[in-house]
């Protein structure tokens, strides 16, 4: 019996997706619920499972469009699984070829000045070791083409043609993930009035309740680690209760407003950056954050995330301080109307009641859509996320770290 295998619908807004790898070759013997292909579709990639154990036969080609609902390949479920791979054939001994006359070649008469074809002198070659320059360089004027001490002294290093190293180049597709990416950040600088306001967050507070708490807050919630994620997931939440603005959208000529807090949480994975979302964080516990943020980074890494995991968000923190960076502007995750980004923690000098201190601080930045969002909204949503990172106990925990903490 010969099984159609056909796309499976990723999404209800999908039509159709990529075939972005093969993991099977054609005529291979396949198990039922086998990973056969990995697919794009424009929101995440996707594994493709037989449908059957049988022979595949492919009728996609990697790099094809393919509709939903469309056949990719055919699995004949009638054929027996092969007991093993078949002997590969005697190789035939080598027989010895007769080496062919060679022709007689005439030397060509030497030019009187032409580029070295013999070593330089020692004098020479000390010269030109210093100036890095290479023999091939030079046109020697010796005999025979020989560099002698003049011409190396008189030798200039070549300015437009390097000697070393490999010029390659590749070209490959982008995936259809990535041009998706490609196409709505695009849209997001063309079609929204972007701008970005930013502050500075002093950790120490953060770090104090990290270190005091982090072994016990592992121990009991079974190696979760309490990481800086939930503190910005729920000072974020709390700044969105002030500030609602923040947390609204624009639909045409009209502002939709949203009364709960799904969280996107930019996460970088194998097949580029993913952004899925928390649910409901502003009823989130601590232990609760950590918990979600965990399951949807592994499920990005393993590449099973989907595009339920990624739809719905009203509002996206990105963390670029995981790679080094210390400020940046990001872009708005469309058709959401702001975005914080956290960056790197430096230890800095700063003034504290007219005294100079080192504290380990950070630069936080937050992109929001003018069109929708004021000056007087923008900013007070970041001074109110600052507030509540530095003084974490008394406006996330109140004032009860082991009870926020479950601990």
């Amino acid at each position: 019996m010969i099984l159609e295998m056909k796309v499976p619908s990723p999404g209800e807004s999908i039509k159709e997706v990529e075939i972005a790898t093969w993991l099977v070759k054609d005529g291979d013997y396949v198990e039922k619920d086998q990973a056969i292909a990995e697919v794009d579709s424009d929101k995440a990639t996707l594994e493709l499972p037989a449908e059957a154990s049988g022979i595949i036969t492919l009728k996609a080609e990697e790099g094809d469009a393919v509709a939903v609902g469309a056949v990719v390949c055919l699995i004949d479920t009638s054929a027996a699984k092969p007991a093993g791979d078949a002997p590969a054939p005697a190789k035939e001994e080598a027989k010895p070829v007769a080496e062919a006359p060679k022709a007689e070649v005439k030397a060509a008469p030497v030019a009187e000045k032409t580029y070295a074809t013999q070593a330089p002198s020692p004098a020479a070659k000390k010269i030109l070791d210093e100036k890095n320059i290479q023999p091939t360089e030079v046109v020697g004027t010796g005999k025979g083409g020989r560099i002698t001490k003049d011409d190396a002294v008189n030798a200039t290093p070549s300015m437009g043609t390097p000697t070393g190293g490999t010029r390659g180049s590749e070209r490959t597709k982008l995936s259809m993930l990535r041009r998706k990416v490609a196409e709505r950040l695009v849209a997001a600088k063309n079609e929204t009035a972007m701008l970005t306001t930013f502050n500075e967050v002093n950790m120490t507070p953060i770090n104090t309740i990290r270190n005091e708490y982090k072994d016990a807050f592992k121990a009991k919630h079974g190696g979760l680690g309490l990481g800086y994620m939930s503190f910005f997931t729920k000072a974020v939440t709390r700044a969105l209760a002030l500030f609602p603005d923040v947390n609204s959208m624009i639909d045409g000529d009209f502002k939709t407003s949203y009364d709960f807090c799904d969280i996107s949480i930019a996460v970088s994975g194998p097949k580029g950056l993913m952004v899925p979302v928390v649910r409901n964080a502003e009823l989130l516990s601590f232990r609760g954050v950590e918990a979600e943020i965990k399951r949807l980074a592994i499920k990005s890494r393993d590449g099973q995330i989907t595009v339920d995991d990624m739809t719905g968000g009203t509002f996206t923190i990105t963390n670029g301080g995981v790679f080094g960076s210390m400020l940046s502007t990001p872009i708005i995750n469309p058709p959401q109307s702001g975005i914080l980004g956290m960056h790197n923690i430096i230890e800095r000098p700063i003034a504290v009641n007219g005294k100079v201190e080192i504290h380990p601080m950070m630069y936080v930045a937050l992109s929001y859509d003018h069109r929708i969002i004021d000056g007087r909204e923008s900013v007070g949503f970041l001074v109110a996320v600052k507030e509540a990172l530095e003084n974490p106990l008394e406006l996330l925990m109140n004032g009860d770290a082991k009870k926020a903490l479950e601990l």
